[in-house]
Order: structure tokens, then C-alpha cells, then sequence
């Protein structure tokens, strides 16, 4: 039996590579992680024009990432249920709404703190628009 410092990993530029490459296919199969970016976007179009400070620049970039970094987890968890059983099972259906449901968790506390963030400079920003 080899000892944990014998195990041979891949080098780091191959790490890189496969983790690219899952995020690749990601972006490319799964439909949620468009949405997902399409709103990132969105908040980053108007994160310009309202001029939102560094702090909320900060809270955005993390949340994009939280939400991003958890579809990513949903979606593996899903191909590995997917892989271990094709037949309809209490557990597999369990781990996949909750991998499900953690995504959409996030997600509504992330729009919260979007509609925290941007209500207020968008009411500024109409009140200038027509005064």
C-alpha cells in the first residue's frame, strides 16, 4: 500500500485544464447556469450605470460566485446520482432536490440583497432622472 506522499497527483497546469473543462461543459449543457450568468450580467450592467460602491462590488462578486459555485455542485451531484442509479429511489430523488434546493436558497437571498442594494439607487436615480 502506498503512503498518502507516494500518491502521485497530476501537475498543476493539468488541475487547471479539467477544472476549466468542467466548467466549460457546465456553461455549455446546463440551461440554470445561463440564467444564472445572464442575471450576473444584468447586475453588472446596472452595478455600472448606478455607480455601486467597492463594498457592494464586493457582496455582488461573491454572491455571483456563491450561485455559480453551486449549480456547479448541483449539476455534478446530479451526474453522479444519474450514474449510480437510473431508477426512480427516495434517496436519489432526496440528494437531488436538496442539491436543488440549496441553489435556489442562495439564489433568493442573493436577490434580496440585490433588491437591498439597487432599490434604493434606482429610486435616486429616477428622482434625478425627473427632476
Amino acid at each position: 500500500m502506498k503512503k498518502q506522499s507516494e500518491h502521485r497527483h497530476p501537475p498543476l497546469y493539468k488541475s487547471f485544464a479539467y477544472a476549466f473543462a468542467g466548467i466549460f461543459a457546465c456553461l455549455k449543457k446546463e440551461r440554470n447556469i445561463k440564467i444564472h450568468l445572464f442575471m450576473a450580467l444584468m447586475v453588472t450592467i446596472f452595478g455600472f450605470i448606478l455607480k455601486i460602491s467597492v463594498t457592494e462590488w464586493c457582496i455582488c462578486l461573491v454572491l455571483f460566485g456563491l450561485i455559480i459555485s453551486l449549480e456547479m455542485v448541483n449539476t455534478a451531484l446530479e451526474a453522479v446520482v444519474d450514474l449510480v442509479t437510473s431508477e426512480k429511489r427516495p434517496l436519489a430523488g432526496y440528494a437531488k432536490d436538496t442539491a436543488a434546493g440549496a441553489v435556489l436558497a442562495a439564489s433568493i437571498f442573493a436577490a434580496a440583497v440585490g433588491l437591498i442594494i439597487f432599490v434604493p439607487k434606482l429610486l435616486a436615480f429616477a428622482m434625478d432622472l425627473f427632476s
